[in-house]
């Protein structure tokens, strides 16, 4: 069977997001086909994983929290991973599948899967992800090079094309083709992505524990393929507003709430769901949302999209069956202020912030 999406990563985020959507779609229809899940890290505690992928029936996705106030727990089976390889293992299959069979790659491989330090392409497999990615192109490209889309789903703004620009210079630098590198920058798609999902816990072997809300927002560009249809999967003009919602909303939120929970010096152990059961700060963050943050999307025409994620926002924090701890969102904290509150005023300098210049000023 043919697997037109190839998948790098393991992650049960990816289980719990871009699988299940695929999966969901191919019950309608509604996706090109399914699977082939590749390991890239050569990590031996994932290798049962990889077998419980493919296990008869699909594997488990708990989907619990609140939606529009009301509980959420029900359980989906995931059916669309036909195949788990690994690079270490089975490079040459993977080659193979990327060279003649792929429409669609999809990685997610963390925070560090872009670091291409100490990376030598002179080995049959190289270490990092650019690295592994840039020889399998040139396996497609040598097989002909049909188009190709890249929707890389790590936490990085402007995934494709920083993605894309790190490819190049490899391709530049190591292998010197320029007919390969103007396919690279010209016939591939290296689609711009946000992903928005908590996963909160895997389930073992295979399977994970995620909440209702869920995006997969991909940006529109010529000759990119729309990966399945599912009501989580947004094809949109300009990813732009849907960062600045999840950072200014979501992210800032939590910011807010590790402040107040820091300079309370309050239980090291405390959740976000347990923070917001006290009523005076339940208040205060709503407070900032009504008061300073959605005036501030509303004076740049997202007055609307911002209340409506402010709700989503506070159900997801309220979740009942998520345990995140503040200990885990104060990590980084002067950065974070930064990124999330400290642009957020530069981006809107004429609605007036007395709550969040505090955390700003102390």
């Amino acid at each position: 069977m043919k697997t037109p999406f190839v998948q790098f990563g393991t992650s049960r985020f990816l289980q719990a997001h871009a699988d299940l959507f695929i999966s969901e779609a191919l019950d309608r229809q509604a996706a090109p086909g399914q699977i082939t899940v590749v390991q890239t890290t050569g990590s031996t505690e994932r290798v049962g994983r990889l077998a419980a992928l493919t296990q008869p029936g699909g594997y488990p996705v708990a989907i619990r929290g609140l939606c529009d106030g009301r509980p959420v727990d029900r359980v989906e089976r995931v059916t669309s991973v036909a195949r788990a390889l690994s690079t270490s293992d089975n490079w040459d299959a993977v080659c193979n599948i990327v060279a003649d069979e792929a429409e669609f790659l999809i990685s997610n491989t963390g925070d560090t899967g872009y670091d291409i330090s100490g990376d030598d392409l002179s080995v049959r497999v190289p270490l990092s992800f650019p690295g592994k990615l840039l020889l399998l192109l040139k396996a497609r490209f040598d097989a002909g090079g049909k188009p190709l889309t890249i929707l890389p789903c790590e936490l990085v703004s402007r995934n494709g094309d920083v993605l894309k620009a790190i490819v190049l210079e490899l391709a530049g630098e190591r292998l010197g083709e320029r007919q390969f590198s103007n396919w690279l920058a010209n016939e591939i798609v290296w689609a711009n992505t946000l992903v928005d999902r908590i996963v909160s816990e895997p389930i073992e072997p295979a399977g994970a524990v995620a909440e209702p809300y869920a995006l997969w927002a991909i940006e529109r560009q010529p000759g990119l393929k729309t990966p399945c249809e599912h009501e989580c999967v947004l094809m949109v003009d300009d990813l732009t507003p849907y960062e600045k919602l999840k950072l200014h909303i979501l992210n800032l939120g939590h910011t807010v709430l590790a402040d107040i929970w820091l300079r309370q010096a309050r239980d090291p152990g405390e959740t976000v769901r347990q923070i917001l059961s006290d009523t005076e700060i339940a208040g205060r963050l709503e407070d900032i949302y009504g008061q300073e943050v959605v005036p501030a999307f509303a004076a740049n025409g997202l007055g609307q999209q911002a209340s409506a994620y402010v709700a989503t926002t506070l159900d997801r924090f309220r979740n009942p069956f998520l345990d995140h701890r503040l200990s885990d969102i104060a990590n980084h904290h002067a950065e974070k202020i930064v990124r999330r509150i400290a642009d957020f005023r530069r981006w809107s300098p004429d609605v007036a912030m007395p709550m969040l210049s505090e955390i700003l000023d102390q």
